[in-house]
């Protein structure tokens, strides 16, 4: 059995720098950017990691791949291939935190924090990770959805992801793409995360629909990331460049979020009873606002 690095709340190399007193003025937002989110949905181009950061968390993703590498049991969710489809391969997981060093501690990076305290609007706690990764020429989608209807086992809605890219991020390898304002729509019934781009036209009236003919393309240089709100619809095209797109997702709740289910809220995780307060070795609090 490998060490569960979620029994660790704090982090554990010095990989990422200890939150100071100055780092909310050095990292805050700007009140234009909160607004932007606010009324958009999403806020892109924000610097979270430097080249030492991304060289330690591609150097551990690698491991991942590999069938027998220590810690497989600790995954919540582990697909090699979430598409079913060999030529359009998705690589999706989460739980990396509990296995990996540089993937725990990236939880604690200030960069990421401050900005995520703003969004939210209180303190931070975690939710989950998760790894999304298409290897050259032949990777896959990632199918138009909004993140919260895979969440409704938890409220109220005060969730909050960030996406963020270990390599470049282009309109050719496939980059997080918005719908800009559908976070002012109503939650949507699920229609799948990977395979039909199209399968969300479903549950959408026409005036919708038309919104989908001028999504943004979210660009970006590795080590940037992107937030959005946990009812925007986003989604990925394939990737078929020479080279492969790596992202790690943080997905993180407002403190004082509850359950809303009784049975597990990640899979291999105790359930915590409907009405109480998400907290405890799974869900720590990041940043006390």
């Amino acid at each position: 059995m490998a060490n569960d690095l979620s029994l660790q709340h704090r982090p554990i190399t010095s990989l990422f720098p200890a939150f100071t007193n100055d780092d909310f003025e050095r990292y805050r937002l700007t009140d234009e950017q909160i607004n932007f989110f606010h009324d958009q949905g999403y806020l892109s181009g924000i610097k979270l990691l430097d080249a030492p950061q991304l060289e330690a968390l591609r150097d551990g993703l690698s491991t991942f791949f590999r069938a027998d590498h220590e810690g497989r049991e600790l995954w919540h969710e582990y697909h090699t291939n979430e598409s079913g489809d060999p030529n359009h391969v998705l690589f999706h997981a989460l739980g990396a935190w509990r296995i990996q060093p540089a993937f725990h501690d990236i939880l604690w990076n200030p960069r990421f924090l401050v900005p995520a305290s703003q969004l939210l609007g209180g303190s931070v706690r975690f939710w989950h990770d998760q790894l999304f990764c298409k290897p050259a020429k032949h990777g896959g989608n990632v199918a138009w959805h909004q993140d919260y209807s895979y969440w409704t086992r938890t409220r109220p809605m005060a969730h909050l992801t960030c996406w963020t890219g270990l390599d470049n991020a282009t309109k050719d390898n496939g980059c997080l793409q918005y719908i800009p304002k559908s976070h002012h729509w109503d939650l949507l019934p699920i229609t799948g995360l990977a395979g039909d781009m199209d399968a969300i036209k479903e549950v959408l009236d026409d005036q919708q629909w038309k919104s989908f003919q001028n999504p943004v393309a979210v660009e970006l240089e590795a080590g940037y990331c992107s937030f959005h709100h946990p009812l925007m619809i986003h989604g990925s095209n394939d990737n078929k460049t020479d080279c492969p797109r790596r992202a790690v997702v943080l997905n993180v709740i407002r403190d004082g979020v509850k359950s809303y289910a009784d049975e597990e809220l990640l899979a291999g995780v105790p359930p915590i009873p409907k009405g109480n307060k998400m907290e405890g070795q799974f869900f720590p609090l990041l940043y006390e606002a």
